[in-house]
């Protein structure tokens, strides 16, 4: 009997070589998306490298040269053209990122809260804070440059009527950021309010429960279930925030033109966008354009990388 069954054995334990076939299928579900990726991220990223390295101008092809890394050098050597008006451009962005990213995470956050309660009409309240998100950005910027006009805005109309003095908000600091932070606030906190709301209605309830049943209150709750389990979502959306107000652009450049002027040169309330599209497109300095487009996201990256680290070391 077992000399039967040995030669079977033998057989079973005999390994099976199969030959391995690349499966194209995943890659032709990815090809679409690849193609669009190379098309409009890769093939943009490596022109825009190669524009920096010239001094270039698309109106007048046969003044364009090479130059090297000078227009990087241009950026950050004082006495040159473009250095004065894109540090004062960086700086008021940096600006606009320390005015609204806060209040980008504080007011979601806030709003997230209330409307996570089980209330009549509360999908209501959802849809009315979230709706302005749907507009564009010349929606958004008209809408409020007519709210903020030193002359017939809604504003200092109803400032008017109780005798209250009208500040000029869209040719006068503080309050030209004032404005713009204002608009950019109302617009886009519906889109981190619907995540936040998500995120909330993910944790547990019984994490909750058996908190009450150990005496915590609403505060102890809040400060030790509800924002340690969030710290993800809230990385997520402070980085994306700062990316966003990174590339302001048509609020400044509907509300107040960049405006009001410096003396130093450029204006209180150009951000750095703005000041790479009078670059590349008014003044047709396209390589320095797009020197300045490497530098700030060089600068951006860092942020986020730092954004990352600080959270990750408190997890």
């Amino acid at each position: 009997m077992a000399s039967i069954l040995q030669p079977q054995r033998i057989i079973q334990d005999t390994p099976r070589r199969t030959s391995r076939k690349i499966k194209i299928t995943p890659y032709l579900f990815i090809l679409p998306h690849l193609l669009f990726f190379v098309l409009f991220i890769g093939y943009p990223f490596f022109n825009g490298l190669y524009l920096s390295l010239f001094r270039y101008d698309y109106l007048q092809p046969g003044t364009n040269a090479f130059v090297g890394l000078q227009n990087y050098i241009d950026l950050f050597t004082q006495g040159t053209v473009v250095f004065q008006e894109f540090w004062n451009s960086l700086w008021n962005t940096l600006q606009f990122v320390v005015y609204s990213v806060p209040l980008l995470v504080i007011i979601p956050l806030l709003l997230a809260l209330l409307l996570n309660a089980k209330i009549p009409g509360v999908t209501v309240f959802r849809t009315i804070y979230f709706a302005p998100w749907v507009l564009s950005v010349s929606v958004v910027g008209l809408l409020w440059w007519w709210i903020f006009q030193s002359t017939g805005g809604l504003v200092n109309n109803y400032l008017a009527l109780f005798h209250i003095d009208t500040p000029e908000w869209l040719s006068t600091l503080p309050w030209a950021w004032v404005a713009i932070v204002v608009a950019t606030i109302w617009w886009t906190m519906g889109f981190n309010m619907i995540i936040l709301l998500a995120a909330l209605q993910n944790i547990p309830s019984e994490l909750y429960e058996a908190a009450s049943v150990d005496g915590a209150n609403k505060w102890h709750l809040l400060w030790r279930i509800t924002l340690p389990l969030l710290r993800p979502i809230l990385l997520f959306i402070v980085i994306t925030s700062i990316i966003a107000s990174f590339n302001l652009f048509g609020q400044p450049f509907i509300m107040t033109q960049g405006g009001p002027a410096m003396p130093s040169g450029g204006g209180a309330t150009t951000p750095v966008m703005y000041e790479i599209y009078n670059n590349g497109i008014v003044r047709h300095f396209v390589g320095s354009a797009a020197a300045m487009s490497f530098v700030v996201a060089i600068i951006m990256i860092a942020i986020s990388y730092t954004n990352f680290r600080l959270f990750r070391e408190r997890t």
